[in-house]
């Protein structure tokens, strides 16, 4: 007889623990169907967005649909004009940052000595007459001009020009 009450009592006690988990799961399903329902409303809003599955809206609806399509493309447009306007004022930047770095190297091709047969054939490109190239001219200047480089030699001789004092 108090085996059965024993049986009975944890048998009893068992089905409440059971419950439980049954109660857990059914919160779950629950939690999981109304995602899957955010899901599917949100799909459809965006295949409507879209200009899918239009037939089914009302005249307010699709009125709404465009004036959220309207907003929207306002803000992409803003921030595309943003953008340029960031990377014009950068390309702004640089071109003067360039500018600036062409007039210092004019001014430090304009202190090469003029000994010689050098020729200015412009503004941009330096070119010796006996075969000297404008990139060996500036090789010879960055060198010449380098604290670790200076031997005390002259920078005409560098260049493979006739040395004459500095006036």
């Amino acid at each position: 007889m108090n085996e059965i009450i024993d049986k009975y009592s944890t048998h009893s006690k068992n089905l409440g623990k059971t419950d439980q988990p049954a109660l857990d799961l059914n919160l779950e399903h629950s939690k999981y169907a109304n995602l899957n329902d955010q899901l599917a409303e949100a799909s459809l809003r965006l295949r409507q967005m879209r200009g899918e599955e239009l037939e089914g809206l009302s005249v307010d609806e699709l009125q709404q649909l465009e004036k959220n399509l309207e907003t929207g493309l306002h803000r992409v447009l803003q921030t595309k004009d943003q953008q340029f306007l960031e990377q014009i004022n950068e390309l702004h930047r640089k071109s003067s940052q360039l500018a600036e770095e062409n007039m210092k190297l004019r001014n430090q091709v304009g202190q090469i000595p003029t000994a010689g047969k050098l020729v200015v054939a412009d503004t941009e490109n330096v070119v010796a007459e006996d075969g000297q190239s404008s990139e060996s001219v500036m090789t010879a200047l960055h060198s010449g001009s380098s604290q670790d480089n200076d031997d005390g030699s002259d920078v005409s001789l560098k260049l493979g020009l006739p040395c004459l004092p500095w006036k």
